[in-house]
């Protein structure tokens, strides 16, 4: 959420600010709203700064006149009204204060000065590339046809348990899936230096408005039915493991907070209609090794680097190639205020794909979420938030695939992985 006050005060700089971004901004019903909502503030700050002097005055006579004196309740009879007022322009302001935060949460973030401005990913500059595209001998295959030809992959049988956008993996297919996710968290806990966490997978509509995903991203989640409040299953680990400090104030000391945690992840792809119908890279429920820095304002931009090399570091050890890319406004996410995006080498589209999307969303996640730290003496200060994944698990696989894929089907495992796969070193077919 945007700092009320920053807006109403820079209102052209959020104008231009948020056009960059392509997005039709509602502040003028903003502003009309935070003018009432001031008006409504003073009138019944004044009337309680009346019913206190009234107060005052009438306990003043009961003193000198006695409780039962026709001044005193004179004095009672003009308190009552003036409590009677006050209590009609309450609702009024309440009604008022929850349309402004209405509005407030549709707005996206403000990008930063860094973040190049351009309409679409068509306009997001290269900043560096890392390893060389494999070169192949032989009719290059997709990961799709690879994993049913070595069986390890079963989209039809999937299909008949889920529907579309859903994958079955059988033998060392699965093996793979979860061997990537061992050597993930252990790289990032014990090298990277973070802290793992098993989050909950459904969560309430408070978490899930902290980090942003509502109300902008309703169609986007499942929910689940047949509770009696409001759950949704999670679409990435960002959303439970940011909110775990939601409506704290941390010791400055406690900061910087980094996590990491596994977990599936589940979402409707609303808007998708056609894209990536093939194959494993645009799924329903997938899983995903994600990574949270909860920190200072003053180190967010440094963490930011700290945390996209973190997730480049994985794929460097998989020896995938890959680039990052900084995301332009128009691309960027609604959440961040910067985004790198790392795009690693998939050789049977003949292009880089995003595998891990590492932002910081400066103080708009803790505005929402009520997040802040204080320094000893000082006064409450809200944190700065950044995530991405570390990576995404399906799409390593798909990279896994594709880049070490032998002429005659089978597939090289990376020296990495092998012990975590059993010492395999080669997925031949069943």
């Amino acid at each position: 959420m945007l700092d009320l006050k920053f807006v109403v005060n820079n209102l052209d700089e959020v104008r231009t600010r948020l056009a960059h971004r392509g997005a039709e901004a509602q502040l003028d019903p903003i502003i009309e709203l935070d003018v009432r909502r001031r008006e409504l503030i003073q009138q019944v700050e004044s009337l309680r700064q009346e019913q206190n002097a009234a107060n005052q005055d009438m306990q003043a006579l009961i003193k000198t006149e006695g409780p039962k004196s026709e001044t005193v309740a004179a004095k009672r009879v003009g308190l009552k009204a003036l409590s009677k007022e006050i209590k009609a322009l309450e609702p009024d302001l309440k009604d008022v204060e929850w349309q402004l935060n209405d509005l407030m949460l549709t707005l996206p973030n403000l990008c930063h000065v860094s973040t190049p401005v351009g309409k679409s990913e068509a306009d997001n500059p290269e900043l560096r590339r890392h390893g060389e595209p494999p070169q192949f001998d032989f009719d290059i295959r997709w990961h799709d046809e690879i994993g049913q030809m070595l069986g390890i992959m079963d989209f039809e049988r999937a299909a008949k348990l889920s529907g579309a956008r859903f994958n079955v993996l059988k033998g060392a297919g699965a093996r793979l899936e979860r061997s990537l996710i061992q050597f993930m968290l252990d790289l990032h806990t014990l090298k990277h230096g973070y802290t793992e966490i098993m989050p909950p997978y459904l969560v309430n509509t408070a978490t899930m408005t902290g980090t942003g995903q509502l109300p902008k991203f309703k169609e986007d989640l499942f929910m689940a039915t047949g509770l009696d409040h409001d759950m949704y299953l999670i679409p990435t680990a960002e959303v439970p493991v940011t909110n775990l400090y939601r409506e704290e104030i941390l010791d400055a000391a406690q900061l910087p907070l980094r996590m990491c945690a596994y977990t599936p992840c589940f979402r409707s792809e609303a808007g998708s209609y056609g894209k990536d119908v093939r194959g494993y890279i645009r799924q329903h429920q997938f899983n995903k090794v994600e990574l949270v820095h909860i920190v200072h304002p003053d180190t967010s931009y440094d963490e930011l680097e700290r945390l996209a090399q973190n997730a480049e570091t994985v794929l460097q050890l998989l020896g995938l190639p890959y680039r990052v890319v900084d995301l332009c406004t128009g691309d960027i996410g609604f959440a961040a205020a910067k985004t790198y995006d790392i795009e690693v080498w998939l050789p049977g589209q003949g292009q880089y794909r995003e595998i891990s999307s590492c932002s910081n969303c400066e103080d708009f996640q803790a505005r929402r979420m009520k997040l802040r730290f204080k320094e000893e003496g000082g006064k409450p200060h809200f944190c700065h938030t950044l995530n991405g994944s570390g990576l995404a698990v399906g799409r390593t696989v798909v990279a896994l695939l594709e880049n070490y894929q032998q002429a005659d089907g089978s597939v090289e495992i990376p020296d990495v992985l092998r012990p975590y796969m059993g010492g395999l070193e080669v997925i031949t077919p069943e």
